[in-house]
Parts: structure tokens; C-alpha cells; sequence
């Protein structure tokens, strides 16, 4: 059984650092887990901290208003994540953590898995890309998510929960990675009927950003993050897209982050 290589390897090289992964608390791990989709573990590491200190609660972050989360994200990317998060902290502040999570905004079936596991221990099977990577190049084929499921169930063995979640998740991203992995280093290498990139293996791969759409909306709301803006001083295509998705607003001829002064000032 792979249950003691693997708990062995997690055990000695699992990345216990993290700062969201001294907490159980379900608004930090969800913050963490927003922040992290798309974006590499190293970017937010050097924002979760001060987003959490600034943010350290749902009621907190809902009375903030949208345009200060805005603000504090930063050039963290894919900003409609932090707009989405106030919204969360929004209804959370008002209703209640929801029994099932993913009818939050933003957040589907892995990040709510993934929530009750890691704040409550619960044993919910949550595929991430990393995950996923791990259990089918050791089933060696493409599996269907049903299979997949099964898969990171029997691969954990006796880890169940929190620490089944982790330990997949960082053997896919320290170990078994999407190019070159390191097979002699796996703990699951004696089972894993691979070896190596499986063989029709999906790979995301993230238009460039230099010259993109998105880009322009970046300039945009860095300008934004300083001051209310005169609209005639910004790309007119790119704020118009902002305004859309709830990530500024227009009064005037002045262009603002939402909520207007109140946000600028949390910049």
C-alpha cells in the first residue's frame, strides 16, 4: 500500500510553510484557495499575509465594500477574483457559511472540496490540476472524473481529508510536475504505471499577457488603485469591460474603483 511512502513524504517534504496552512480558519483557507487559482504559489505568498491583515474576516472584507478588495489585491491577476470574494463575504456575513459552498461566487467544486478539507477535515475529494496529474499518470490513462475521484481516495490509502489533500497536492507540484518530474523521488513510483508525462496529457497553457486585453484592463485599474481617474485619460475599450464586470464605476467624466473615495482611500 502507498499510504506510508506517501505519509513519509509528506511528512519530510510536504510545504508546511505556507502561511495559510497554520490556520483552519474557512475564510483565510478560502481566500488562499481564490488567490491561488491561476496564480503560482510564490505571488501569493507575498500577498496573502497583508490581504488577510487587512481582511481578517468575512464581516471585515464585506464592510469594506468592493473597491477596497480591489485595491488590495493588487497585480495579483484575474482581478474579478477579488470582486468576487466581497461578494462571498457579502452573503457569508449575512447568511451563514452555505452546507454547500460552492453556491458561493466563484467557487466551484474543487475550491469548495477543498475548503472543507482544509479548514474542517473533512473528507471531501477535491482534484486540482496537480492532483488529477498524480492519479492518472499512476492509473496510466486519461480518467473520467468519477474515476479520478476514486483514484485520490485509493492513492491516500489511510490519509484521509486535510492531509490526503496536501500530500497529492504537493507531490503533483514539487514531484510529479507537468514536464522533466522526478519519478526516482516519488514515493508512489513502485505503483505508478508511467513514469513519466502521460501520453495525451491536457496541459493548460495561459495566453501571454504582454500586448493582451488583459493587460490593458491592467493598466487601467492600476490607475485606478492610485485615484478616481478622468475617463478621458483611459482606454475607453478596457474601462468600459471593468465597468461590465462590476470592477469600476463611472460617475461623470471620473472613473473610479467601486465605492468610489471610500475605495481609493483603502489603496
Amino acid at each position: 500500500m502507498a499510504t506510508a511512502p506517501l505519509a513519509r513524504w509528506y511528512a519530510t517534504n510536504g510545504r508546511h510553510a505556507l502561511p495559510w496552512r497554520a490556520t483552519r480558519d474557512r475564510w483565510a483557507v478560502l481566500v488562499a484557495e481564490v488567490m491561488l487559482q491561476q496564480t503560482q504559489v510564490s505571488r501569493v505568498v507575498q500577498v496573502w499575509d497583508a490581504f488577510m491583515a487587512q481582511f481578517p474576516d468575512v464581516d471585515t472584507a464585506a464592510a469594506a465594500g468592493p473597491g477596497a478588495l480591489i485595491a488590495a489585491w493588487g497585480r495579483l491577476g484575474y482581478p474579478r477574483r477579488a470582486r468576487r470574494l466581497w461578494e462571498t463575504a457579502t452573503y457569508v456575513a449575512e447568511h451563514g457559511w452555505p452546507a454547500d459552498l460552492s453556491v458561493l461566487p466563484g467557487i466551484g467544486r474543487y475550491t469548495a472540496g477543498a475548503i472543507t478539507a482544509e479548514a474542517d477535515d473533512a473528507d471531501t475529494v477535491a482534484l486540482d490540476t496537480n492532483i488529477r496529474r498524480v492519479v492518472e499518470r499512476v492509473h496510466g490513462r486519461l480518467l473520467t472524473p468519477s474515476e479520478a475521484d476514486a483514484g485520490m481516495r485509493a492513492l491516500g490509502g489511510r490519509l484521509a481529508g486535510r492531509e490526503r489533500l496536501l500530500a497529492l497536492m504537493d507531490l503533483g507540484a514539487l514531484v510529479c510536475t507537468p514536464r522533466d518530474p522526478g519519478c526516482e523521488q516519488c514515493p508512489l513510483h513502485d505503483r505508478c504505471a508511467t513514469r513519466a508525462p502521460l501520453d495525451g496529457e491536457r496541459r493548460a497553457r495561459q495566453a501571454a499577457y504582454k500586448g493582451s486585453f488583459r493587460q490593458r484592463r491592467g493598466i487601467v485599474l492600476a490607475a485606478l488603485r492610485l485615484a478616481p481617474t478622468p475617463v478621458a485619460q483611459l482606454d475607453g475599450e478596457a474601462l468600459a469591460s471593468l465597468v461590465t464586470d462590476g470592477l469600476a464605476e463611472v460617475t461623470g467624466a471620473v472613473a473610479a474603483l467601486p465605492g468610489g473615495a471610500r475605495s481609493a482611500q483603502c489603496s
